[in-house]
């Protein structure tokens, strides 16, 4: 099994080092880098939690299996995430390509799953570190995550899946602009869109004053 993971880290190290799988976002709040190895046991331990699970739809996997999700988060081309950092929790100054694991508090995802939109992605947001809630973390994650969709992925259209219980979820992104575009009776859950035709790119970020 440590053979496989070797080969699995290996792989996983060389797909970081290529393109945009290289980059980070800097924000006033909040950092956003690559999904690095050095993330895999945190983000491992964050999934543990039942209602972590719950809330991102999840399934709890073994450290081994996280490493494989790790593998195929950094090389799949119709996925992008980002572990987000708390600023106030960076130990010293940023620096890129450090990990800074003692500062990572969730992560933002899109996904481009739809082949007959590759202009659409779904968007997602966890917050896990309770006590980095609640400070514009995950607003701030998810405007650079979609002002970086926009530019490197000539994304148009946003969506978000949430579940009708996750209130805070569904008035972060209706403040953002999203609006109802259907439920399912079955999950009990909302999704939102946002149309970037029908909005001026530079406008909209502008309105929530993205910084870098």
């Amino acid at each position: 099994m440590d053979t496989d993971r070797s080969v699995v880290e290996a792989k996983a190290k060389k797909a970081e080092e290529k393109g945009e799988q290289g980059r980070s976002l800097i924000g006033e709040k909040a950092v956003l880098v690559p999904y690095m190895r050095e993330h895999v046991p945190r983000y491992h331990e964050w999934m543990q939690d039942p209602a972590l699970l719950v809330a991102t739809g999840s399934e709890p996997l073994t450290l081994d299996q996280e490493y494989q999700m790790h593998l195929s988060w950094t090389t799949d081309p119709n996925k992008h995430t980002f572990i987000v950092l708390d600023k106030e929790l960076i130990q010293g100054d940023f620096v890129p390509g450090n990990p800074h694991v003692e500062a990572m508090v969730g992560d933002v995802n899109i996904y481009m799953n739809d082949p007959s939109d590759p202009q659409l992605a779904e968007i997602e947001i966890m917050i896990a570190e309770s006590q980095s809630r609640g400070k514009g973390l995950g607003e701030e994650s998810v405007l650079l995550m979609m002002e970086f969709a926009v530019e490197f992925y000539s994304i148009q259209t946003f969506c978000v899946k949430i579940g009708e219980s996750n209130t805070a979820s569904l008035k972060l992104f209706r403040k953002l602009g999203f609006v109802d575009a259907s439920y399912s009776e079955f999950f009990k859950e909302v999704t939102l869109a946002l149309s970037m035709a029908e909005n001026s790119p530079s406008k909209y970020f502008e309105k929530f004053r993205i910084r870098h």
